[in-house]
């Protein structure tokens, strides 16, 4: 996930309508707009692998955490856990992992007061499941030792760069380049002097000056798409600094 800063030569970019700032200003505004209500149930659904993870590395059986990953999502969605945030909170990421840690620490107590899951379901978990698989391979090694912040924050990133690289290859899919893509992607955040061009210009059946060029658009496009995942869940002055953090994140599990 390495990135140059700014990412698309554009430092002023700005995202004013996203997921995360509609939820914001009707969480300012005390209401519960239907448009904010389906914005926070979408980004819910697209973070549910963090929340998972972390619930997990607590020591939460697969059914517990599955369970409780549910309850939480249902709880964000449905209540007003966000109306009571500081307005210059900025981030999705910080926000939600605040609120799963409270969530945990009450679920402690009611644990034997109710059944969990109760009547209502955010999202069917298999639905979830088929929706967001993730390609992240995590050494098992050293994530066995890591913290479940640390777990929260590398799977977050891995969802930015798994949706910005999905968005990416359905482009070149519709532009009838979908093998470009599939050969190319693994160059994308390598350094420049790590990629063989020759080599990718063999398979391609194309010169190399030409694949430099596919390169050069490709990474493009995709530092232009991680910007806009990223700006769905932050503020628009916090878009370059969550960035360098998902990145510094996603690095340290490779």
């Amino acid at each position: 996930m390495k990135t140059d800063t700014p990412l698309d030569g554009r430092r002023g970019a700005q995202f004013k309508t996203t997921r995360w700032s509609i939820v914001l200003s009707c969480a300012d505004s005390g209401s519960d707009d239907a448009e904010a209500q389906a914005a926070l149930a979408e980004l819910c659904k697209i973070y549910w692998r963090p929340v998972f993870a972390f619930i997990c590395r607590q020591g939460r059986s697969v059914p517990d955490a599955q369970d409780l990953t549910q309850d939480f999502f249902a709880k964000v969605v449905k209540g007003r856990l966000l109306q009571s945030a500081d307005r210059n909170r900025g981030r999705f990421r910080s926000l939600l992992l605040k609120a799963l840690q409270r969530f945990l620490h009450d679920e402690v107590d009611k644990r034997s007061a109710r059944k969990r899951g109760g009547d209502l379901r955010f999202v069917s978990w298999d639905d979830w499941m088929a929706e967001a698989p993730s390609h992240l391979s995590i050494p098992k090694q050293e994530s066995d030792n890591w913290s479940p912040e640390r777990i929260f924050d590398v799977r977050w990133a891995a969802t930015v760069v798994e949706r910005a690289l999905r968005q990416l290859g359905d482009e070149c899919e519709k532009r009838g380049r979908r093998r470009v893509f599939d050969v190319l992607s693994s160059c994308l955040a390598a350094e420049r002097e790590d990629v063989s061009y020759a080599t990718f210009a063999r398979i391609l059946g194309l010169e190399e000056t030409a694949v430099k060029r596919l390169v050069h658009r490709l990474r493009d496009r995709y530092r232009n798409l991680l910007r806009k995942e990223v700006a769905q869940t932050v503020g628009a002055k916090e878009i370059d600094d969550e960035l360098r953090y998902l990145c510094a994140a996603l690095s340290v599990s490779q």
